[in-house]
């Protein structure tokens, strides 16, 4: 065997003889302390637990709608007939109105309020001009003329290098319909 093989064989017998008086000096019998402190821990007072609360019994109350003087939930504030307002709704402009909420396919930035739109700005190419949106989820949409955004059905009408105009159509809550135009502002030029 050669010298550095010896020395290496007796140095690695030496360490595990010194490692095996180390662990034989870690197992003590001697567990007095640990039984004493688990001795005054237990003859300690135990502490009060405070009583639960008192539950008071739940009341029901029975809605009675026959009653006089007792209005219905389910009938609306202000009674209309049904023929009362067709004068109204049977505009032809309400009837477009109409015909384009029903018919127009669904697009993604109908999910946002139009306040919650911002331009970024514009692309152009030889034949066609985009508006650049981005949403509130930080998302960037193309967009062009003829395209909805907003939750009123809102269709963008132009679109220009600092601007892009949309006109909405706005419920007035009686079942007829009317035209407001609104407007995004390229970011970094709104008033």
């Amino acid at each position: 065997m050669s010298h550095e093989k010896q020395f290496l064989h007796y140095t690695m017998r030496g360490a595990v003889v010194a490692t095996a008086f180390l662990l034989s000096g870690c197992g003590s019998d001697d567990l007095s302390d640990l039984q004493a402190y688990v001795a005054e821990v237990l003859s300690r007072k135990g502490g009060t637990i405070d009583p639960l609360p008192e539950i008071k019994p739940y009341e029901r109350y029975l809605y009675q709608s026959g009653e006089a003087d007792v209005r219905d939930p389910f009938e609306p504030f202000f009674e209309m007939k049904r023929g009362a307002n067709l004068e109204r709704n049977v505009s032809d402009a309400q009837i477009k109105y109409i015909e384009e909420i029903e018919t127009h396919n669904p697009e993604e930035l109908e999910n946002f309020e139009l306040d919650g739109l911002r331009m970024v700005g514009t692309l152009q190419n030889s034949a066609d001009f985009w508006g650049v949106v981005l949403d509130q989820e930080g998302t960037v949409h193309r967009v062009k003329i003829g395209n909805y955004m907003g939750k009123n059905f809102g269709r963008i009408i132009n679109i220009a290098e600092d601007k892009i105009e949309v006109r909405e159509i706005i419920g007035d809550g009686q079942g007829s319909w009317e035209e407001r135009a609104a407007s995004l502002a390229l970011l970094g030029e709104e008033e």
